[in-house]
């Protein structure tokens, strides 16, 4: 695994806990020597992660669209910038430029990407990890929903397997890392 895409919350009124794992996060990626790709913003725990891993050596890549850029929101400091007209394209290119796939709390925007990449590799678009980290508890109702979907025959119990959720992110790095190992049979 040589990057990362991270997706997460732009959000500006976020308690500091959350803020603290995104800085964690990114002070990883640039420890474990990674590049990370993301959303390009500057702003909420997208601009945490990013400054955490520039100042621990990461290279970042920020893919943003026109309209946030105008909205003042760019990561002016972002190692490289690829600016687009829509999100349909802006999250292709997030998806294509990552070996795997790192999600944070997010709002609803957070909430597509990831059920994007997990049906996307659910229907073998890609083989690309996915790691969930559920910070306080954060995406504990998303884990319930996959439950409830289960229980109902809707979602097969297979999809258990296709993201990996844990709280702690340095887990579900070292997990992410791993997995990837194993694909290139390293």
């Amino acid at each position: 695994m040589k990057t990362i895409t991270v997706y997460c919350a732009a959000s500006r009124r976020l308690d500091q806990a959350f803020h603290d794992v995104a800085e964690q996060v990114g002070g990883e990626i640039g420890r474990r020597g990674l590049r990370l790709v993301y959303g390009g913003g500057s702003v909420g725990l997208m601009g945490e992660v990013a400054r955490a891993a520039r100042a621990a050596g990461a290279s970042t890549l920020g893919i943003i669209t026109q309209t946030l850029v105008t909205m003042e929101q760019a990561d002016e400091e972002c190692d490289e910038m690829i600016v687009v007209e829509t999100m349909r394209e802006r999250k292709r290119l997030l998806t294509q430029h990552g070996d795997a796939f790192l999600v944070l709390p997010g709002g609803i925007g957070t909430y597509e990407e990831m059920f994007e990449v997990i049906v996307g590799r659910k229907l073998r678009e890609h083989d690309k990890p996915i790691g969930v980290v559920n910070s306080h508890g954060y995406y504990n109702p998303f884990v319930s929903l996959i439950e409830h979907g289960t229980e109902h025959g809707f979602i097969e119990e297979s999809m258990h397997e296709l993201a990996f959720v844990h709280p702690d992110p340095v887990t579900v790095l070292d997990h992410l890392a791993g997995v990837r190992a194993i694909a290139r049979g390293s």
